[in-house]
């Protein structure tokens, strides 16, 4: 990557719920174009920092920038160019795949032929032009997670914030998403925050940071963790730097 432009910067980011700090003083920023992972066990403060870096919750602490704006009055010029694909399951089942990604782009103001064309972008994208016309309840878990991402990506979004994209989904599939997602780096430049337990699929990260109980412990490029604890695969590194058994960081 040539360009240098700041696309996310968080700075001392802290989150208190009750007498648990979830996040104690996290500091980031993510150039244009980046693919960046977050790993970490659960309880480390991964959802919570995509939820302030998405705006949907203020931090008690430091400062969030996203395209050098902040959130308040400029919200909705951040939301504009903003994907996200969250952990938990945001579709309506009841609705058809064509139905539920109209109503999307409408939201962001998308309609007639632009709506159409984005869609069938997307569509081709995800590989799921042959399901637009059907419920999503009769699609599979990892047909559901596919209209997800190319709801996500409605906007062409120059940041994307995905949290946990390939939960529950089988191999074979998990593996077309993360295909897919690099596409869209490849293709669009997106920038992308990506969160995950299942550690190999960041193996072509550009980034990956560690975070444990609230704080990054580590970070660098896969060649740089494996370099730095010895480890021949970044499961291995993840255990080394976070104490984290294996089973319990890979099945999370």
């Amino acid at each position: 990557m040539t360009d240098t432009e700041t696309v996310l910067e968080l700075r001392d980011i802290r989150k208190t719920y009750g007498k648990t700090e979830a996040l104690k003083g996290v500091s980031l920023s993510l150039k244009k174009g980046e693919i960046v992972g977050l790993l970490g066990p659960n309880g480390a403060g991964k959802s919570t920092l995509f939820q302030i870096a998405a705006g949907l919750f203020a931090p008690d602490g430091g400062t969030v920038n996203v395209f050098g704006l902040a959130y308040g009055p400029r919200s909705a010029d951040i939301l504009k160019r903003l994907g996200v694909v969250f952990q938990a399951r945001a579709i309506d089942l009841d609705m058809t795949v064509m139905a539920n990604l109209r109503f999307h782009a409408a939201l962001f103001g998308l309609g007639g032929k632009e709506a159409d064309q984005r869609i069938a972008e997307v569509a081709d994208l995800l590989e799921i032009t042959d399901l637009i016309k059907k419920p999503v309840r009769t699609l599979s878990g990892g047909n559901q997670r596919r209209v997800e991402v190319a709801r996500a990506l409605l906007n062409r979004p120059d940041l994307l914030l995905m949290d946990e994209p390939t939960v529950g989904l089988d191999p074979v599939t998990r593996q077309l998403v993360v295909r897919h997602i690099r596409d869209v780096r490849d293709l669009s430049g997106t920038t992308i925050l990506w969160s995950t337990h299942l550690i190999e699929e960041l193996a072509g990260a550009d980034r990956i940071i560690f975070l444990r109980a609230g704080e990054i412990i580590e970070q660098g490029t896969p060649a740089e963790l494996l370099a730095r604890t010895g480890a021949t695969t970044l499961t291995n590194a993840y255990v080394a730097l976070t104490g984290t058994p294996a089973g319990e960081t890979l099945h999370a």
